[in-house]
């Protein structure tokens, strides 16, 4: 008599935009949470795979699991939290204490890269190029910025733009105090200033783990002319269709632009897929901006599933080699 073989069981948490703006939250605060539209099709991919689905949600909702006795084999963890620097590290950290193996990175780097101050000075290390810097905490350090103009001013630990505007691109000494105190008193967390670099702008996709990882392909970033100007900001990013156009190259600064985003995956011990963000200089280098390592999964309007779409690759074939790459890790 055969044995029936155990499906296993896979968890999914995540933050959901809805959820929080019930509570009062901003469209801008929950930009980077995600809609049941995601969560429904990373679902259905789970489901084709002939596993078992356990929609969990965010981290409270985690912890009331936890505490009942609730396990999975494995969650499919794409929870960015609400609160605090190390927001992003909240799950993973969780999962971790009860020995839980998850999709995407571990808490120590999920908190690293979150800070983009402190990752571009671990990029630097590694000998890949990324602008000129300097991380200011209050109003009082404003004055200590010794780069030359023009810079870049954004908030050292948010993502899809959030904080960026016309107005990040700083030409004069006057907009630099005025700006700096905003995000300041915006975002209540440092801001990160950079040198301002004129060229191209690409997002380069990566899956896989370690020697296993790979880079897709790269996006050009075009911003149309009736696009917010200066950046690929908030406001763009949530009106893409009409300000923004999407290029699949594959010329020579592409390919440079693919050598460093690997580099920094590999180098940053990133895990399973994600998203690298680089613009270049004057002279056509491309240079590290940031990482995402819990990138947008919405099949439509995220930019990993969109390089996916324009290489071919179907969005059930992404997340099955995302649970693929996770599950190899956990059986080690």
């Amino acid at each position: 008599m055969s044995r029936a073989v155990k499906k296993l069981k896979l968890g999914i948490t995540y933050d959901l935009r809805e959820d929080y703006l019930k509570e009062g939250f901003g469209f801008e605060e929950v930009a980077e949470f995600d809609s049941s539209y995601t969560i429904d099709a990373i679902e259905k991919v789970i489901l084709d795979k002939g596993f078992q689905a356990d929609r969990i949600g965010n981290i409270k909702a985690l912890t009331c699991r936890l505490a009942k006795g609730d396990r999975w084999d494995l969650v499919f963890n794409i929870a960015e939290g609400m609160y605090g620097l190390g927001r992003e590290a909240q799950v993973p950290a969780l999962l971790e204490a009860y020995n839980i193996p998850y999709t995407f990175s571990d808490s120590l780097n999920s908190a690293v890269t979150l800070h983009k101050g402190i990752t571009k000075q671990i990029v630097r290390n590694l000998g890949i190029p990324t602008p000129e810097f300097f991380v200011i905490n209050g109003t009082r350090e404003i004055k200590n910025i010794n780069l030359p103009l023009p810079l870049f001013a954004k908030p050292v630990a948010e993502g899809t733009g959030k904080g960026i505007k016309a107005f990040s691109k700083i030409t004069n000494r006057r907009n630099l105090q005025k700006v700096c105190k905003y995000l300041l008193k915006t975002f209540k967390q440092p801001v990160l200033i950079e040198t301002y670099l004129p060229g191209r702008e690409f997002t380069v996709s990566i899956l896989g783990t370690g020697n296993d990882a790979r880079a897709l392909g790269v996006l050009e970033v075009i911003l149309k002319p009736n696009a917010e100007k200066n950046a690929y900001s908030y406001e763009n990013k949530e009106h893409y269709e009409t300000r923004v156009e999407y290029i699949l190259v594959n010329d020579e600064e592409a390919q440079k632009a693919m050598e460093f985003s690997l580099s920094a995956w590999r180098g940053l011990d990133l895990r399973d897929a994600g998203r690298v963000d680089l613009r270049s200089d004057a002279h056509g280098v491309p240079h590290f901006l940031e990482v995402n390592p819990f990138a947008g999964l919405n099949p439509v309007h995220s930019d990993l599933p969109i390089l996916c779409s324009k290489i071919g690759m179907s969005y059930h074939e992404l997340i099955s080699a995302i649970i693929k790459s996770a599950l190899k890790r956990a059986k080690r």
